[in-house]
This record gives C-alpha cells, sequence and structure tokens, in this order.
C-alpha cells in the first residue's frame, strides 16, 4: 500500500467566494497587485498584515484613556486588509504560488491576527471581554471547520453566507467612527454594562454558529452517501 500525502490537493483546492464584495474586491486587489514595486514580496505583506492586527489590538486598548485611538484602529483596519488579501493575490499574479507554504501561513496568521484584535477588543471600553473571546472562539471553530472539509471535500468556501472579512472590517470601521464621534451607544441589562457593540458580537456568534450546524449537516450528509453506513472498503 503506498503513502500519499494530502497537503498539496488541500493547499490547491479551488476557492469558492460568495461574499457580497468579493468580485469587486478581487478586481481591485488584481490591480493593486499588477502595480507593486517588484521588491514588495507577498510575505513582506503577511508581515504588514500581522503587524496591523497587532496595532489594531494596541489602538484598541489605549481607547481606554482616549477614544481617538479609535481613528488609528480603523485606519489600521485598511493596513490589515491590504496586507492580509494583497499578499495571495501578488502571488498569483506573479506566478510565485507556494501552495503548500502559503495555505499554513495565510491560516495561522488568520487564527492570530483574529485572536489579537477579539482580544484588543475586549480590552476596550466598548466590549466585554467575554464578548470578545466568545467571537474568536466562534471564529477559530468555524476556521476548524472550513479546513475540515477543504480535507474531505476537496473545495475550500471561504466564509459561511454572504459577509466575509472585509464585510467584517467594513463593519467595523463603522462602529469606530460612531463611538470616536461620540455616539451614545451603551446602555444597561441586569445591572451589566454593554454597548451596542456587545449585542452586535454576540449575534454575529450566534449566526456564525448557526452557519456551522447548517455546513456541517450538509457536509454530514455528502459524506454518508460516499461512505454508506456499513460499506466495506475493498
Amino acid at each position: 500500500m503506498s503513502s500519499t500525502t494530502t497537503s498539496e490537493p488541500v493547499a490547491a483546492a479551488p476557492r469558492d467566494k460568495r461574499f457580497l464584495l468579493a468580485r469587486v474586491e478581487s478586481r481591485a486587489l488584481a490591480w493593486m497587485a499588477e502595480r507593486l514595486p517588484a521588491r514588495v514580496l507577498p510575505d513582506h505583506l503577511t508581515a504588514l498584515g500581522v503587524a496591523a492586527a497587532v496595532g489594531i489590538a494596541a489602538a484598541y486598548v489605549l481607547s481606554n484613556g482616549d477614544r481617538a485611538w479609535l481613528w488609528a484602529a480603523s485606519a489600521l483596519l485598511v493596513v490589515h486588509w491590504f496586507g492580509d488579501s494583497l499578499d495571495g493575490t501578488l502571488a498569483r499574479v506573479r506566478k510565485i504560488e507556494r501552495p503548500t507554504y502559503g495555505y499554513y501561513l495565510d491560516h495561522l496568521v488568520d487564527a492570530v491576527a483574529t485572536a489579537l484584535i477579539g482580544l484588543g477588543l475586549g480590552l476596550s471600553p466598548y466590549l466585554l471581554l467575554a464578548t470578545g473571546l466568545v467571537i474568536v472562539v466562534a471564529y477559530l471553530v468555524l476556521s476548524i471547520n472550513t479546513y475540515l472539509e477543504t480535507q474531505a471535500l476537496g473545495v475550500f468556501t471561504l466564509g459561511y453566507g454572504r459577509l466575509g472579512p472585509t464585510e467584517a472590517r467594513l463593519g467595523l470601521i463603522a462602529l469606530n467612527t460612531a463611538l470616536a464621534l461620540g455616539v451614545p451607544l451603551g446602555f444597561h441589562l441586569a445591572g451589566l454594562g454593554l454597548t451596542v457593540l456587545d449585542v452586535i458580537g454576540l449575534g454575529a456568534a450566534a449566526l456564525m454558529l448557526g452557519g456551522l450546524t447548517v455546513r456541517a449537516a450538509r457536509n454530514l450528509r455528502v459524506l454518508a452517501a460516499r461512505e454508506p453506513a456499513g460499506h466495506q472498503m475493498g
């Protein structure tokens, strides 16, 4: 029985993007990638995205002292989008893809960035730490499911539903702007100080877990049809 390596097929699995802004974003990223100086490499953009995530987390924490830091968080969300979204596009445009390396690095960095931003939000005055952790855990569980179904089904489906990372960044920028301008978004429930951001965050986590349930049920039906109960492998 010969041994096979599955990392190459998984890394090279076709991507299925259904986000609201997916087509517009893809065209914009390709346009930028074609115009970047030759000295800028995909790994440089990945590093930029990580640095931006650290900066976003720091800006949210610093907003405890001055809400003006929310403007910095919004600016860094744009920088994070640039680094996080453009690295893979640049590699494809220049035909210098490293599928397995890129697959591993991209998703490792995504997990770290999500944890940093979620913790930064949770340590700000605008979101409970518990809410931030719930969002991070929900996102990481969905990510794990995506990687598992890529292995099992051979298609890398980015996101759940019509909202993806870019739409989430835009939503955060809108909320940052409202908070920086002093729009009153706080309230109390059962003696606990909450903000609209807590409600949105918990609602988003609930929707993510709901999407996971639907997707997992569909995946299991497909896999069960491929491998019926009692089926003997020859």
